[in-house]
């Protein structure tokens, strides 16, 4: 239960809680907003929206043959090379448990039908940290550059006092307190790739992993997996964000993680 009631996030009148500056923050959860936070950066960015529903409902149907109604909502870029879905209502498949929030993806032309690759979400990841992965690809001028070294990503962890794992120097890193890891290794199934054949569900195949949890048992608090082909420097921007020690403005707190946190009321 919530010992304070203005931080339950069923609290009617969202806005109206107390707002405060919260640390460290890949601890501070999503502030129960994760699509508001993406949405609202993208339609910064200039990209475009539209909502997809699948499914109907009529008045005169028996229940038993009603359909589910879903929605999906993409967000396409002014070039058409880079996209980001909202699937969270649709049937997302999970990563830690966790259902996935947004999935991004990009190609290097606007004329392939599929994408070169993807990268996935779950709900309580900072949507700083996915809006700053956003900034990065928006501003790059070619969303499937491959330049950077997997060294970008553990250099920008580290620069925030993140430590390199000791039995995999080059390609993990790790809060001093061990409760988020960021890893470059074998990809769970059902990521997406440039190749078809290249997915989570062939072995061997390797790609950039986050995640948060409490401890060796505990459930994940988020996730985050990126595709095998995704840019370095997309995941290094990603990384960066994440780990950074600057503090973030939240009204709901995550109840898993509330005793770990540093508070200070916002002015």
């Amino acid at each position: 239960m919530y010992s304070n009631p203005r931080l339950n996030p069923s609290t009617p009148n969202w806005g109206a809680l107390p707002a405060y500056w919260v640390g460290p923050r890949h601890l501070a959860g999503d502030d129960g907003c994760l699509y508001d936070v993406v949405a609202d950066t993208l339609a910064g960015f200039g990209w475009t929206s539209l909502t997809t529903v699948r499914g109907r409902r009529e008045l005169d149907e028996s229940l038993e043959d009603r359909q589910v109604l879903r929605s999906t909502v993409l967000h396409i870029s002014p070039d058409a090379r880079r996209w980001a879905q909202w699937t969270l209502s649709d049937e997302p498949f999970h990563l830690g448990g966790l259902p996935i929030a947004w999935q991004i993806s990009a190609r290097s032309d606007a004329s392939k039908s599929l994408a070169d690759w993807s990268a996935y979400f779950t709900s309580g990841i900072p949507g700083e940290a996915i809006a700053d992965f956003l900034l990065a690809l928006d501003v790059c001028g070619e969303p499937t550059d491959v330049s950077a070294s997997p060294e970008t990503v553990l250099d920008a962890a580290s620069a925030h006092g993140w430590l390199r794992d000791a039995d995999q120097p080059h390609a993990a890193a790790m809060h001093p307190t061990f409760t988020s890891r960021l890893g470059l290794g074998e990809l769970p199934p059902l990521i997406q790739d440039a190749d078809p054949c290249v997915e989570g569900d062939v072995p061997g195949v390797a790609g950039w992993q986050a995640w948060a949890e409490l401890g060796a048992d505990a459930p994940c608090l988020w996730a985050a997996s990126f595709s095998s082909s995704v840019p370095h420097g997309l995941v290094a921007a990603f990384a960066s964000s994440l780990s950074s020690t600057a503090p973030v403005l939240r009204r709901v707190l995550p109840e898993s993680s509330r005793d770990r946190l540093l508070c200070a009321p916002a002015c």
